[in-house]
């Protein structure tokens, strides 16, 4: 086989994932369309206890969006590296991503951690249990992430970018920015209309 033909198959197999990997992302929209409707079914439930606007702090949860929308502006600089061949540039950016996606999970860890402490956890009414299971599966999925861009930037720094690392670049990507229009329909959905 020629290098031309290798070449040209390696560029397939990297296409067919990244469209393998929309198939999954659609999946994935699937569970979170459910997960809104169980919210807005559920989202006037609270069994006497507390509704959104008595619970959520706007500031705060400003604060917490601002840090994954500039995740999602650092993983488009890493993307524009990539296409630059700027291996230190791509390890800086995505760097810079992971700590914004930590701290992104940090504050919504503590969130969590405060309206359960505060007597308000997801057994407390329909409300919050519907609350709980969506942002908290939106966490899960940027935990994957944070882990899938930990492995992915060791795989770099050995590797350098490969078509295989940049294959994974683009499909990480196409997920971390999915996760971003998660969380502004989160954002909006949950957080705005309840403070309403």
């Amino acid at each position: 086989m020629s290098i031309e033909t290798l070449t040209r198959h390696h560029q397939d197999a990297g296409a067919n994932k990244i469209f393998g990997f929309w198939i999954y992302l659609m999946s994935d929209c699937i569970i979170f369309a459910t997960l809104f409707a169980t919210y807005a079914v559920m989202v006037n439930n609270t069994a006497g206890g507390p509704a959104g606007k008595d619970i959520f702090k706007l500031p705060f949860i400003f604060i917490e969006t601002m840090s994954l929308l500039l995740s999602s502006i650092t993983y488009g600089m890493a993307v524009i590296a990539m296409d630059k061949e700027n291996n230190s540039a791509v390890i800086s950016c995505l760097i810079l991503t992971f700590l914004l996606g930590i701290s992104f999970i940090g504050m919504e860890i503590y969130e969590f951690h405060h309206l359960i402490a505060e007597g308000f956890g997801p057994s407390r009414s329909g409300f919050l249990s519907g609350f709980f299971t969506l942002v908290g599966t939106h966490g899960l999925h940027v935990i994957s992430g944070l882990i899938w861009m930990a492995v992915l930037l060791f795989q770099i720094a050995i590797r350098g970018l490969t078509s295989v690392n940049c294959t994974r670049i683009m499909c990480l990507s196409l997920f971390w920015h999915f996760l971003d229009v998660v969380w502004i329909c989160v954002f909006t959905v949950v957080y705005l209309m309840g403070t309403m």
